[in-house]
């Protein structure tokens, strides 16, 4: 029963802030050293991120559909959007896959999360407070969208959040808030697609257990609830709640760490 409420509250977790500018990754190294839980294992993270990928291809299906559609018709805009959103997943891939083992040890220090957080959220809060919302969705290009990439290759260090750091380089180009967190989220879906292939192997192997499933189906829900609930709320809202609160995690968790040291 135990381990089911922690498998709950970590896909609550997950699905919460993989798309909130908060980092998921951190909250997942984070959570369970506060509470002195023990490691759930690769093959429960891979059902997380499968989760919170069932999460973006509910809320966008109808965009992936016209998208793939595009291949086979003259929906230029659609099959444009497509090739950006191509372009923009390269960067992420390729990093994740040449520090994947650094990302699983170096990078789970919750002091370097501390600063990373903090970091991350001035650049945020900075940016979208400065820079205009001059530029829609559809006016993106490929130079915007192999930026964007980069910047997600930065998330492969925990703290730093990936639609965090995508959301923050669309502001810097002038992007809306609302088509930032868009774009963000649906350059999303390749990116945990491919890792949740790339693991899915360690899933089959260790097998699928109950409390693999809760975590899946609550990282689901909370995920469709964060992408519906940040996208209505930056259409009349900053980006700026999220930036006092990395800063705020950020000293609680160097408090933590320094009285535990």
């Amino acid at each position: 029963m135990l381990q089911s409420l922690q498998a709950a509250i970590l896909g609550i977790v997950q699905g919460l802030t993989e798309f909130l500018p908060v980092s998921s990754s951190a909250h997942l190294i984070l959570v369970p050293w506060l509470m002195n839980w023990k490691d759930q294992g690769l093959a429960f993270d891979v059902a997380l991120h499968l989760g919170t990928l069932l999460a973006l291809l509910l809320f966008y299906w109808q965009q992936w559909l016209k998208m793939g559609a595009s291949l086979f018709n003259d929906d230029r805009a659609s099959k444009r959007l497509l090739m950006l959103l191509i372009i923009a997943s390269v960067p992420g891939a390729i990093v994740g896959l040449l520090l994947e083992k650094q990302a699983e040890t170096i990078f789970r220090s919750p002091i370097l999360i501390a600063v990373t957080m903090s970091l991350m959220g001035v650049a945020l809060w900075y940016f979208d407070k400065s820079q205009p919302q001059r530029r829609k969705l559809s006016q993106i290009g490929v130079f915007d969208a192999l930026v964007i990439g980069l910047s997600q290759a930065l998330a492969i260090i925990p703290g730093v959040s990936r639609s965090g750091s995508t959301i923050t380089m669309a502001r810097v180009m002038g992007i809306s808030r609302e088509d930032a967190a868009n774009f963000s989220f649906m350059m999303a879906t390749p990116i945990i697609a491919g890792a949740g292939l790339h693991e899915s192997r360690q899933l089959l192997h260790d097998g699928i257990s109950s409390d693999v499933i809760v975590g899946f189906v609550f990282a689901a829900i909370f995920g469709l609830i964060a992408i519906s609930v940040l996208v209505r709320f930056v259409r009349a809202r900053s980006y700026g709640v999220f930036a006092v609160y990395r800063l705020g995690l950020a000293a609680f968790v160097a408090a933590i760490w320094l009285m535990r040291s």
